[in-house]
């Protein structure tokens, strides 16, 4: 039988998961989002990105991309109590390479570059069915039913060139408001999101075009199981529709209508390490921008009474 000390331990190893933000934001798959924690925890999360294909940039329209990232990413996050409730601020940090071919208006381009993505801040607070605990309650926390919601907002600060076509970064905001549902039964636990990603235009797009983009609207699907010893796993799934872009005015045809399946595995190191394996591939784009992505995280957690 487990005690109570070491129920802490195992939960508290899979308490927290950070997506992971890539050159397509809006696509993440972030199982246990809404996972209530003790408050006052700090998480520090060091790890790891790559895609191959059609990368679904936030600064196109290219077509047939070809394009690779490598990303390292710097995230830290921690959990509040707001209004009684459990929450949890977090903040992205990406660096990494982009290389590969693409076109531009049928002609034939290539890029290689290095440096920041744009940085992304998130706030989720769960409004029912996580209340905000200490250590020793959370102790005797068992999860029923969650619901919360989130703001995810991307800062345009990442490595932007007027002159080119693709970037790392974006030269405009976006803002992801997100509900979310979670549902304990039993080892298993189900979860499904709702949100929409809006976008500030960028009017300094390629050579000083003015590039507009509609709202992207996705939802996203976990069936998570954890094992003994603080192991879970999980099946993602998300689907997105919208996004059409205007330029100069003139609308393209470039509506997203696509569906994206995935994996997520974390298994604790110690009290205070964790480790998260994770990878997603595209099934089905209308607009070609399939891609393959795979990433691991390692996770440090310290503060609040552990």
């Amino acid at each position: 039988m487990v005690g109570v000390g070491e129920r802490v331990i195992l939960v508290l190893a899979a308490a927290l998961c950070l997506g992971a933000p890539s050159v397509a934001q809006a696509q993440d798959m972030e199982p246990r989002a809404y996972a209530n924690a003790p408050v006052g925890l700090n998480f520090l999360v060091a790890g790891y990105l790559y895609t191959r294909g059609g990368v679904a940039f936030d600064n196109l329209p290219v077509t047939n991309p070809q394009l690779t990232t490598s990303s390292a990413l710097l995230a830290y996050a921690r959990v509040l109590g707001l209004w009684g409730k459990s929450a949890k601020f977090s903040l992205i940090v990406p660096y990494g390479d982009l290389s590969g071919t693409a076109q531009f208006a049928g002609q034939p381009m290539s890029r290689d570059i290095t440096g920041f993505s744009d940085p992304v801040f998130k706030l989720a607070v769960n409004f029912y069915g996580a209340p905000a605990l200490s250590l020793k309650d959370y102790a005797r926390y068992r999860q029923d039913l969650i619901i919360g919601a989130s703001l995810r907002v991307s800062a345009p600060i990442g490595q932007y060139d007027r002159t080119k076509a693709v970037n790392l970064g974006t030269n405009r905001w976006s803002f992801k408001p997100e509900v979310g549902i979670s549902k304990a039964l039993g080892r298993w636990t189900l979860e499904a999101t709702a949100a929409a990603t809006l976008y500030t235009d960028n009017n300094d797009y390629f050579n000083g075009n003015s590039r507009a983009q509609d709202p992207l609207y996705s939802l996203e699907g976990h069936a998570i199981y954890s094992f003994t010893r603080g192991i879970w796993g999980s099946l993602d799934a998300t689907y997105y529709n919208g996004g059409r872009t205007t330029l100069n005015g003139t609308l393209n045809g470039d509506l997203q209508q696509n569906w994206r399946f995935g994996g997520t595995l974390a298994f604790p190191v110690s009290v205070q390490n964790s480790i998260k394996l994770y990878a997603s591939s595209g099934v089905s784009a209308r607009t070609g921008n399939n891609f393959d992505l795979a990433g691991i995280a390692w996770q440090y957690r310290w503060g609040g009474g552990l």
